[in-house]
């Protein structure tokens, strides 16, 4: 018996993007009046954020509906023809159910393939890159990947650690299939031996890091990821328009860039404006650039996640 073999289209792009914020802004000195102990300075300092954005009467779930309702307006694609719905997030208020079906249903896509996919801070990387995949080999043509955090629920702001560093967000991307390669390989992998570097305290069900640990694998490894990811698409680093890393510390973002050689790059810093925000980082940062028309479409961009696990992945894609 033969089965049939769907046609497949050469590669992938990305259509169009949209990202939301909630409106409730938190400063530094907000957090200090709260009793935090720190000051301005000493976070602008160690991670380089001056204000980052809560939500208060938000789900995560909400947050990623309405991203994901901006990238569709975006793409011109129209959500009946949304084969497939991943969601990355590590902050869905419930274990069961995920949350991707759900934001599927209130944005109208009916009956589309749907899950939720937590390799934390990496998590927008790895959906852009099991979209693609799924488009290349003939399962999907049209596929929504969305990242989505609500980090101030299982943020404790009294520990320096975390509690100055998280915030909430949502950033969102349609991928097409294309009669081009839009979407560069993925590099992608783990490192297991330093899993609780990043962890939920079962206890208080809060997050906890060790921000040193985690520092020094950042600044020692992402570098050659972003390297090996530009040279998986034939590009040197040189060439890329944008570098749009996850918005972890700006100190480790400025390192890696200067350890990549993306000279000609724009860099996102958008870290500075709204926090850490886990998987909604990259495409909330990229989304605005675009936005701001600091990327021309067309032009190649280098997205690099990393984080809790501690999983990474880089690729180049193509501005929409």
């Amino acid at each position: 018996m033969t089965m049939r073999n769907p046609g497949r289209p050469v590669g992938s792009r990305v259509a169009g993007l949209g990202h939301y914020q909630p409106s409730t802004v938190v400063t530094n000195d907000d957090l200090i009046a709260r009793g935090v102990d720190t000051t301005d300075e000493w976070i602008q300092s160690r991670v380089g954020i001056a204000e980052r954005r809560f939500a208060v009467d938000e789900s995560m779930v909400d947050l990623a509906e309405i991203a994901a309702s901006k990238a569709l307006a975006n793409s011109g694609v129209a959500a009946e023809d949304i084969d497939l719905v991943i969601l990355a997030t590590c902050t869905n208020a419930q274990q069961v159910p995920g949350g991707a079906a759900t934001v599927a249903n209130r944005l109208g896509i009916h009956s589309p393939g749907a899950y939720d996919l937590n390799a934390a801070c990496a998590g927008f990387v790895y959906g852009t890159a099991s979209a693609s995949n799924a488009i290349v080999a003939g399962q999907a043509r049209n596929v929504l990947v969305i990242g989505s955090e609500k980090l101030s629920a299982y943020t404790d702001v009294f520990d320096r650690s975390t509690g100055i560093i998280f915030a909430d967000g949502a950033g969102a991307a349609v991928i097409t299939a294309s009669d081009e390669v839009g979407i560069g390989p993925v590099i992608w992998g783990s490192n297991g031996e330093h899993a609780n570097a990043i962890y939920t305290d079962l206890e208080s069900v809060t997050l906890r890091q060790e921000g040193q640990t985690v520092f020094r694998w950042a600044t020692s490894t992402i570098g050659s990821v972003a390297i090996q990811a530009c040279e998986a698409a034939g590009l040197d680093p040189s060439e890329i328009a944008a570098f749009v890393p996850h918005q972890a510390n700006l100190r480790i973002i400025d390192l890696i860039a200067k350890k990549l050689g993306a000279t000609n790059a724009a860099v996102a810093r958008d870290i500075v404006t709204s926090g850490n925000t886990s998987a909604a980082s990259i495409p909330l940062a990229l989304s605005k650039m675009i936005e701001r028309g600091e990327i021309a479409s067309g032009a190649p961009v280098l997205i690099v996640g990393f984080g809790a696990g501690l999983t990474y992945a880089g690729q180049v894609i193509l501005a929409p």
